[in-house]
């Protein structure tokens, strides 16, 4: 699955997403890019999913007719030690997730 990491979690975090094409945000070019023009540039480069930690995200914009899935992950804090706990049930997610969906993993 193509993932986009949202540019306010820490980037080695992509490093754990074995088995999946995971880019960041700064690495995909949406440095400064945010909300709904952030998804829509994910949409158009082809991402399939954004994970991020944002957990308003899901009420500001609308996902029903979105060619992206959005992964929130809700750890104790954003730091890589915290994330990281989260990671095994993010790549279980993924394994079912579908355009326009929101799933939310803590």
């Amino acid at each position: 699955m193509r993932s986009l990491l949202d540019e306010c979690i820490d980037e080695h975090l992509r490093h754990q997403f074995i088995g999946h094409d995971c880019q960041t945000a700064r690495y995909a070019g949406f440095k400064g890019v945010q909300n709904g023009k952030l998804l829509l540039a994910a949409e158009s480069a082809g991402f399939e999913v954004l994970v991020t930690v944002d957990q308003n995200i899901a009420d500001q914009q609308n996902f029903s007719m979105r060619r992206i899935a959005l992964l929130i992950l809700g750890a104790r804090t954003s730091r890589l030690a915290d994330l990281s706990q989260l990671v095994p049930f993010a790549l279980e997610a993924l394994g079912s997730i579908k355009p326009g969906q929101v799933i939310r993993v803590s």
